[in-house]
């Protein structure tokens, strides 16, 4: 038989398990649900509150073939980056596969394109980043150029010979500045660019050394990928 404080004791353990419970639904209900996905193009609908990271490949990709081999340097593994990447943080990613003969100033209108649709659907400017490695990142940095109105981020990875990717009229941006480059590699240092760039909120060079030269960044080594990730989620720009 229970004795006179049983039941008591009863309602209390109850409480002690059921408030916890209720406190944590009311929080999950009361907290913005972030559905990000990995997209191959433009996504469809687009949710002014998430975070967009666009990812444009090396020159190699371009084509049918999503894992070419170079000679020397390997396989660019365009799936694995683009999962790595949208596997490493809360943001919707966007790798698209450009075709062969691409052309890359048509291209960068396009991409710049993109981000102003995002930013006319209600998406803070500082919710996109452009990210590009080797052909991909010249063809980023020509769009952000043509975005420097705005303050996205840009992230270029092994981009810039003698401390420049030369244009005429030279590229400026503003927003959030990355440079990540290997220092095997014959691509290195974009100090010029990025200290031409005196509109920019802040910038940002990694100098990384796997010996893989230009092929660090055909695969998602954490080298390069760690502190992308780091720095496209906010702290640390």
């Amino acid at each position: 038989m229970w004795s006179a404080t049983e039941p008591d004791q009863a309602r209390s353990a109850l409480k002690t398990i059921c408030i916890p419970l209720l406190l944590l639904l009311i929080a999950t209900i009361g907290s913005p649900v972030i559905a990000a996905e990995l997209f191959g193009d433009f996504p469809p609908q687009i949710n002014a509150d998430e975070t967009y990271i666009f990812y444009s490949h090396g020159l190699i990709v371009e084509g049918n073939n999503p894992q070419p081999v170079h000679p020397e340097f390997g396989t660019y593994d365009f799936p694995a980056i683009a999962e790595a990447l949208f596997n490493s943080g809360t943001f919707n990613v966007i790798a698209h596969h450009r075709p062969a003969g691409t052309d890359a100033d048509q291209y960068a209108v396009k991409l710049s394109n993109w981000v102003r649709r995002l930013i006319n659907a209600g998406v803070q400017a500082d919710n996109i980043a452009l990210v590009g490695f080797s052909r991909g990142a010249q063809i980023t940095l020509k769009a952000a150029n043509q975005l420097n109105d705005l303050q996205i981020n840009t992230a270029v990875m092994a981009v810039c010979f003698d401390g420049d990717f030369p244009t005429d009229p030279p590229i400026r941006l503003t927003g959030n500045i990355l440079s990540i480059y290997e220092t095997t590699d014959a691509v290195k240092s974009c100090h010029e660019l990025l200290s031409r760039s005196a509109r920019a909120s802040s910038t940002k060079e990694i100098a990384i050394t796997t010996g893989f030269k230009h092929g660090a960044f055909y695969t998602p080594r954490p080298e390069w990928l760690n502190p992308l990730s780091t720095w496209l989620a906010g702290p640390g720009r």
